[in-house]
Order: C-alpha cells, then sequence, then structure tokens
C-alpha cells in the first residue's frame, strides 16, 4: 500500500514561508491499493491538490471522510473532477440522526458559502452512511469506527491483504483520562488500531499546550505516543498540526517525540511528522519515500 499527504495541518489552513516543509493544507491522504487504484480519505484543502492531479484520468473516486468539520471538507468545493461529467464519486461519511450526509454536506456547498450547489455538479456524486460491518472497495477491506471527537467522527482502518493502515487523524482518546493505565475497552480507537502496520493519528498539541485544550478533541504528545504503543502499532505518523505550529516548531516537536517514543520502548525509526508531499509505502518492511 502506497500512501502520499496532500494535507497534514489541523482546524484551517496555514499558509505561509515559515510552514513551507511541513505544509499549511487541512487533512487528506491518498492511498495506492494494490490493483493500483485509489483511496481518498479526508477532503481537506489539500484534496484541491490531488484534484488537479486526476482530473484528467475521470478515474470511479472513493472518498472517506472521518466526519464534516470544515477542515475536512473544504477541499470538495474545489476539487476539479467535481466539475467533469464523466467521473463517478462516491463520498463515504458518518451517519447522524440530524440529516443525511448530502443534506449536511450541501450546508457547505450551497449559498452564501459556495457559488454552486451541490445538485449542480456536473459529476456523478454519490453520498453514503459508512457501513455498521466492514465493507470493500476494490481489494481493500474498511472498517469505520466512531471515536471520541466532536462529531460524529470516524476512525479509518483500511486492510489491503496482510497490510493495514488506521487513519485517526481527529482524536482524544482518553479524553483527559492517563492512557497507560486505562483498561484498552476505556480507550477510544483501540480495536481500530490493534496491530496496526501504520497509524496516521492526530497529535496537535504539546503537553505544555493540552491542559488549556482538554475535551476540544485532539491529542497531545504523549497521548499519542503512548496510544500507539498501547495498539502495538508498528509505525506512527504524526498528523493535524496545529495551524500556530512552524516548521521549527514541528522540527523540535519532532525530536522530543522520537524521544519520548524510545523512553516508551518504541523501536528506532517508527515515528515521525506528516508533510504535506510526503510519499510512503508500507508492508513489510515499511520504506519512506523523500518528499516532493
Amino acid at each position: 500500500m502506497k500512501i502520499k499527504v496532500w494535507g497534514a495541518r489541523g482546524s484551517v489552513p496555514a499558509p505561509g514561508p515559515e510552514m513551507n516543509r511541513y505544509g499549511g493544507n487541512t487533512s487528506c491522504v491518498e492511498l495506492e491499493l494494490s490493483d493500483g487504484s485509489s483511496l481518498i480519505i479526508d477532503a481537506g484543502t489539500g484534496l484541491r491538490s490531488l484534484g488537479v492531479g486526476i482530473a484528467s484520468k475521470l478515474p470511479k473516486i472513493n472518498i472517506l471522510l472521518t466526519h464534516l468539520h470544515l477542515d475536512h471538507i473544504q477541499g470538495l468545493m474545489f476539487f476539479a473532477p467535481c466539475f467533469r461529467s464523466e467521473a463517478e464519486i462516491t463520498i463515504w461519511g458518518p451517519s447522524s440522526p440530524e440529516a443525511s450526509l448530502e443534506e449536511r454536506i450541501s450546508r457547505y456547498i450551497s449559498a452564501p458559502l459556495s457559488p454552486v450547489e451541490v445538485r449542480e455538479l456536473p459529476c456523478a456524486v454519490n453520498f453514503r452512511d459508512t457501513p455498521p460491518t466492514e465493507w470493500e472497495i476494490g481489494p481493500a477491506t474498511i472498517r469505520a469506527e466512531a471515536v471520541t471527537h466532536r462529531g460524529p467522527t470516524l476512525g479509518y482502518r483500511i486492510t489491503d491483504g496482510d497490510t493495514n493502515l488506521t487513519y485517526i487523524s481527529d482524536h482524544e482518546p482518553g479524553l483527559g483520562s492517563p492512557l497507560e493505565s486505562l483498561e484498552p475497552e476505556w480507550i477510544s480507537g483501540y480495536d481500530l488500531a490493534k496491530d496496526s502496520d501504520l497509524l496516521i493519528h492526530d497529535c496537535q498539541y504539546t503537553d505544555e499546550e493540552y491542559p488549556d485544550h482538554v475535551g476540544w478533541g485532539h491529542s497531545k504528545l504523549t497521548d499519542t505516543l503512548t496510544f500507539a504503543r498501547r495498539v502495538d502499532a508498528r509505525r506512527l505518523l504524526l498528523f493535524h498540526h496545529d495551524p500556530l505550529h512552524s516548521d521549527d516548531f514541528l522540527d523540535r516537536f519532532q525530536d522530543t517525540a522520537q524521544e519520548r517514543w524510545s523512553e516508551l520502548g518504541g523501536p528506532d525509526g517508527a515515528v515521525e511528522m506528516a508533510a504535506e508531499s510526503q510519499s510512503m509505502e508500507i508492508g513489510a518492511p515499511a520504506k519512506v519515500v523523500a518528499a516532493t
């Protein structure tokens, strides 16, 4: 399974020269499956750049949305395949008793926030609630589970052959409780992430920042690392960077993360900071490809 990060920022886009290396676009990750097909997770502003590259190919496109906060859907209005009549797009997301997935997304893709409405898009677009059980997209088996974040919000586990990836972009697994002493059944996302080859996980706050943000639905560094160790993730990609965290800040943050990971008994080289345009290949063993 090949992975490319198109946006790793959280909450709001953060462009600027001090954000160039890790990027300013919000959450969007593309998976290339074993049959060569693609699967997109989240539709933040990083989706715009992804769409420019695939617009002329006009594939059947599947997008998995974790939740409908603006930083995870803002790219939909600027996704080039949406404006090609030949494109077939299926958008999967969390169900809600409040309204259908299409109705909730249409609140964004409609006046006064957008000059175009969902019903006017020339593509064939289908909105589907994620099933309560596993389902298949191409060679991949997908599992979605609710996780702790203001939402409703999902985490995803994607399995292709013997390789699996877990993506939990916005998450507060212990909601302020110490993860090291909680039983697994009290840790949000535990079963979903167990034994992942790669865990892409929220790490928005430093430990010092977190006390001012308890209950906001995001993780501090220690909780992210502890969660990854508790679920025995083989590799961890720190994700959903705070918009106030510059490249230099994230460099120092990564150094701290690696030190604490080692203190927790994690293997060398298994934890890193997600960066826009970064590509990875996971399986046995995981392999990092230089960002372009």
